[in-house]
């Protein structure tokens, strides 16, 4: 009993310092690091087979290392498409000037890229459209409190939109064509029920920045910039196809699919001399890829691993099974509390705390849990990769997004919530 409070205090204590990173100015990635270490380190000096844990260890981060090379790899393509001015495809057709077909037309394009991509991902991409297309702060700040909402939507329902849905999918609770029929809809109402209500507030035009800066000194031909789009989304489409046919894990299928698309950078750019070519290689797309997000995960997904080897997290199952009582209630609540902490460690603490042989791949619970914690991030701009990339890229102030966005995420969920239930 002594070694699990221990336990849960050096837990607590590494999460509330990574919930409050901002005030105590320490980076929640040095601080999950050392928490995962911290905790098996007492695991192991207060244990007598340091052999056991030993193997724990290395066989819990068997399965750590097959997330953290898949989001190596997804996160290297789409760098690498961005150095292609790819995304430049999508922002180039949008001509609209009304506020609300406009707010519908980037709510779908993010609903569906997240799908694709990733929510974080696609919620850099838009932002920085929004930039390209709209001049007031104002209306842009309203823009991107929909776009956390619609990337976190999209990002539910597909296994490679959400690192949480991704997580479940390759820990084989989930298979991706079953999470895809059953969360579309759910995660469409999501972001529908808040857009309709938002449509009724934005009235008039949007006023278009009237200079675009373009940083490319050099211009990539459209056909390069094309090949290496279509090819980057064809690789991250292809994924989840060649997991079925092979049964290999997802990051076999993101490393192959990096591979082919280095390939082919690399005849693309042949003829060209080092500096120019360097700027569009992987190499440079592996530099600039944010590795501090990925040893964050590691760290948060070892603290994990280490309260389900010792018991932690199964005790806490039993406890909110007959305390709840209610899969729904038990869902709803952690997706809820998913907007107050990252959902990664939540999804991870929920796959330790629930076995296959309770809940068996594909059941109801999975399902409505990648959609509770997909989606639940939204209510607080801090509850999710999305919403904290938007708060940095366009200073978007804790209480602002608590006041005019989170109500809407809020109906939005539980409206979402409700049409599983239904449905289900």
């Amino acid at each position: 009993m002594g070694m699990t409070l221990v336990l849960i205090f050096i837990f607590v204590v590494g999460y509330l310092m990574i919930a409050l990173e901002h005030s105590i100015k320490i980076n929640k990635t040095a601080t999950a690091l050392v928490t995962g270490v911290f905790l098996w380190t007492f695991y192991i000096l207060n244990s007598s087979d340091a052999h056991l844990i030993n193997e724990q260890l290395i066989h819990h981060l068997g399965e750590l290392s097959g997330i953290l090379f898949f989001l190596l790899g997804a996160m290297t393509i789409v760098e690498l498409v961005d150095a292609h001015d790819g995304f430049e495809i999508i922002t180039n057709r949008i001509t609209q000037t009304d506020k609300r077909k406009l707010l519908w037309i980037v709510s779908f394009i993010t609903f569906f890229l997240s799908a694709v991509l990733d929510n974080l991902t696609t919620t850099i991409v838009i932002v920085s459209l929004l930039r390209k297309l709209i001049k007031n702060p104002d209306d842009r700040l309203f823009f991107a409190g929909i776009v956390i909402i619609a990337a976190n939507a999209g990002g539910a329902w597909s296994p490679i939109g959400d690192v949480t849905t991704t997580m479940l999918w390759i820990g084989n609770q989930i298979t991706s064509k079953e999470v895809i029929l059953k969360t579309f809809l759910p995660s469409l109402a999501c972001l529908l029920i808040p857009l309709i209500i938002l449509s009724f507030r934005l009235k008039g035009k949007i006023e278009r920045p009237t200079i675009i800066e373009n940083n490319n000194p050099k211009p990539l031909s459209s056909m390069h910039q094309t090949i290496v789009f279509v090819s980057g989304v064809l690789v991250l489409i292809l994924v989840p196809v060649f997991k079925t046919f092979t049964h290999l894990p997802p990051f076999m299928g993101i490393l192959l699919g990096l591979g082919i698309l280095w390939i082919i950078t690399e005849i693309m750019h042949g003829g060209k001399d080092e500096e120019d070519k360097h700027a569009l290689s992987v190499v440079q797309a592996l530099r600039k890829i944010d590795t501090a997000s990925i040893l964050f995960f590691l760290g948060i997904l070892i603290s994990i691993a280490a309260l389900q080897s010792t018991g932690v997290l199964t005790n806490l199952a039993e406890w909110m099974t007959d305390t709840i009582a209610n899969d729904d209630l038990i869902v709803i609540s952690l997706g809820i509390l998913s907007s107050i902490v990252d959902n990664v460690p939540l999804v991870a603490a929920a796959q330790g705390m629930y076995d296959l042989s309770v809940y068996p791949t594909d059941h109801y619970f999975w399902e409505f849990l990648a959609y509770c914690t997909g989606t639940g991030g939204s209510i607080l701009i801090i509850g999710s990769a999305a919403g904290v990339a938007a708060m940095g890229m366009e200073n978007i102030k804790f209480f602002w997004y608590l006041r005019k966005i989170s109500s809407l995420a809020l109906i939005g969920y539980f409206s979402g919530a409700i049409i599983y239930i239904i449905l289900n």
